[in-house]
């Protein structure tokens, strides 16, 4: 069975870029949550992303809000590689003139296995979010069921959006290409 993996920004360098929320050409913030939805987005305009903190740029990043920000060799590994259900939105880095792009997953999977997880807790009536009754309020030690994802290979986790989840053969594709800036949590 295919093994998968919750893609996240390795954050233990000191020398390496955090990226700042995104803007558009105007200046003003875009809305951030737009980018777990799992739904093909149009944009009206370039977002751009500000240095929080310069520093050496990464191939793959988290911006701010988790908003996973991929160079132009990610985006070319994905293509060769034929990733279904991803979006590559082109976006401007201050002061970098190289291609970046927002990775948006399109797909959403019912499968995290609530009872392989160290811990889970769901929204309830009384906690003031109607809209948000029974999804996840907290995942912790996140595992997912791999009999629920199917051929997916690029996806997030209803109820718990913040996970990226890629297939092993992902992981190994970006591992052999060197990209830098990403981390793997086995699910």
């Amino acid at each position: 069975m295919t093994k998968f993996y919750e893609l996240k920004d390795n954050r233990r360098s000191h020398t390496r870029w955090h990226l700042g929320g995104p803007l558009d050409e105007q200046g003003n913030e875009i809305d951030p949550w737009q980018f777990r939805q799992g739904s093909f987005l149009k944009l009206e305009s370039v977002p751009r992303f500000p240095l929080d903190v310069s520093g050496e740029p990464l191939d793959f990043s988290w911006a701010a809000f988790a908003i996973p920000v991929v160079h132009a060799r990610f985006a070319q590994l994905f293509q060769r590689l034929h990733v279904q259900d991803v979006q590559l939105i082109p976006v401007q880095i201050e002061g970098h003139t190289e291609r970046y792009f927002i990775l948006n997953a399109l797909r959403i999977i019912r499968c995290i296995d609530d009872a392989r997880c160290a811990e889970v807790q769901y929204w309830r009536p009384e906690d003031a979010e109607p809209e948000r009754v029974g999804e996840y309020r907290s995942v912790i030690g996140l595992r997912i069921d791999p009999s629920k994802v199917g051929d997916a290979r690029i996806f997030r986790t209803w109820g718990w959006r913040i996970a990226l989840v890629i297939s092993e053969d992902l992981k190994q594709a970006i591992e052999s290409a060197a990209l830098t800036g990403p981390r793997f949590v086995e699910l």
